[in-house]
């Protein structure tokens, strides 16, 4: 059996996101769009951003209900509600100084 009989025995495989875009050559650059959305969304500071969120949680080394914080501070108004973000930030500000002040670790 040839390599091409065994190959078309074998059941088909689900296309990839790199499969489908791969082939576009010239056209825009949809994958880089697309990781830059999730990697670095500009309603966190965007790449170019010495202080996109991440950026500052990793750096300031905090933990998750500080880190949120920052998030949610950072973001307000830029996805959504900006009232919204400051009542989740300040949600997670009260969380950590309630673990705090009753001596719970989070």
């Amino acid at each position: 059996m040839t390599n091409e009989e065994w190959a078309e025995m074998q059941p088909s495989r689900t296309k990839t996101l790199l499969d489908i875009i791969e082939p576009l050559e010239g056209e825009p650059d949809i994958l880089s769009d697309l990781v830059d959305h999730v990697h670095h969304p500009r309603h966190y500071g965007g790449s170019d951003s010495p202080y996109e969120a991440i950026k500052v949680i990793d750096a300031w080394k905090l933990d998750f209900a500080l880190g949120n914080v920052v998030k949610y501070i950072s973001r307000a108004g830029k996805k959504g509600s900006e009232l919204e973000d400051l009542k989740k930030a300040a949600w997670y500000l009260n969380h950590k100084i309630e673990s705090l002040t009753n001596d719970i670790p989070i």
